[in-house]
Parts: C-alpha cells; sequence; structure tokens
C-alpha cells in the first residue's frame, strides 16, 4: 500500500528554478524540499491559531499581565470554597 500521495501543483518559472537549484545543493528531491516546506507552513500555522486562541481567551478573561494569569490558576487551584 502506498503511503504517500501525488499531486501536481504549479509553480512560476522563477520559483520552479530556484526549487531545482536548491534542492541540487541540498542533495534532495525537489518532492522532499517541498513536503518539507509545507510541513513547516503547517507547524507555523498552527503556532499562529494557538497563539491568536490564547490572545482571544486572555481577553475574554480579562486578562492583561501575568500576574493577572497566576491570580487565576491559583483561585482555580485553591478549588470551590
Amino acid at each position: 500500500m502506498r503511503t504517500t500521495k501525488p499531486i501536481t501543483i504549479s509553480l512560476p518559472t522563477d520559483l520552479a528554478r530556484e526549487t531545482q537549484r536548491v534542492a541540487r545543493e541540498d542533495a534532495r528531491t525537489r518532492s522532499d524540499l517541498i513536503r518539507d516546506a509545507l510541513q513547516q507552513y503547517l507547524a507555523s500555522r498552527r503556532w499562529r491559531r494557538l497563539r491568536q486562541w490564547g490572545a482571544e481567551t486572555a481577553d475574554r478573561l480579562g486578562l492583561k499581565t501575568e500576574a493577572d494569569l497566576q491570580r487565576l490558576l491559583a483561585g482555580v487551584r485553591a478549588g470551590p470554597c
């Protein structure tokens, strides 16, 4: 069973040329180079979305400083009174 799925992409000529040059310099295939670039992009996107969620959550909870967060956590750790 195949573990990869071939796809076709179109690149501007200059980007295709640079991709081929970098792949050759790094002794990699173009597929490997593009796969690595896409994985890095997706990881970066996940972190960006996570940071955005964190900022939105902090705003919603009224957290403006690390001290605000520490007070919130202390209250949660103390449990219901």
